[in-house]
């Protein structure tokens, strides 16, 4: 079966406001309902949002306002880092579906409303054939690396094999959560993203190639970025 896991489970609201980010409007809907609204028209089995717990009963009643009934779509409650959040969708999913070493689950940011079609489907492909994809755009601008105090220039890396991380991660369900479960409280410690489990193990992850459009709103000028984006002629 094939899975989406909408990752939402943050609360920070660095933004203004009192609410996270991936509740607040993006032109005539909460950005979190765009994020969705993409998924469900691919024909996912079910798509399983990951909200933390004291946003779950809001969480519902803005997909009832804005009716989104589909029944392939369920709520996990959130962890309070990121791969937990990640962990609680699988086990919601489990639970639900059973556990297949045939599952394939796609995980994406709810703050990434950009999301397209063709990207989703390229994920599916290659997480099928190769077990780990990650979405990605190309480096235009030269990377460096600094020392600890991040002061000095410790090293500047040819940027052509250089790439900027996005979302859809895409993974053999199964897989990521053994291997994931096989790290210490100490490896956990450090992942910034769900790939970083496979490449810890020297698993094979495969590059997708993203889009720019393909923003993550975290801050206001994602925000202004994104009603501009809204704005634009799109493409699915």
């Amino acid at each position: 079966m094939i899975f989406a896991g909408i990752v939402a489970g943050g609360t920070g609201t660095r933004m203004g406001g009192d609410i996270p980010k991936q509740f607040l409007p993006l032109g005539e809907k909460p950005i979190i309902i765009h994020t969705i609204e993409k998924f469900l028209l691919h024909p996912f089995d079910a798509i399983c949002v990951g909200v933390h717990e004291n946003w779950r009963l809001y969480a519902q009643d803005i997909f009832r306002k804005f009716k989104l009934t589909d029944k392939r779509l369920i709520l996990a409650t959130g962890g309070s880092i990121r791969n937990e959040t990640i962990m609680s969708i699988i086990e919601e999913l489990e639970t639900k579906f059973g556990s297949s070493d045939e599952h394939i689950l796609v995980t994406h940011d709810a703050v990434r409303p950009f999301i397209t079609l063709k990207v989703i489907q390229e994920n599916i492909k290659s997480a099928l054939k190769f077990g780990a994809c990650d979405t990605c755009v190309c480096s235009h601008d030269t990377i460096i690396e600094s020392d600890q105090n991040k002061s000095k220039i410790l090293n500047i890396p040819d940027r052509k094999f250089m790439f900027l991380g996005q979302t859809p991660q895409s993974f053999n369900m199964q897989k990521l959560k053994r291997l994931y479960n096989n790290l210490s409280d100490k490896e956990k410690s450090i992942l910034t993203d769900a790939c970083r489990i496979f490449v810890m193990r020297n698993e094979p992850v495969k590059i997708v190639e993203g889009e720019f459009s393909n923003i993550k709103i975290t801050n206001l000028n994602d925000y202004r970025v994104a009603q501009s984006l809204l704005t634009e002629p799109k493409t699915i």
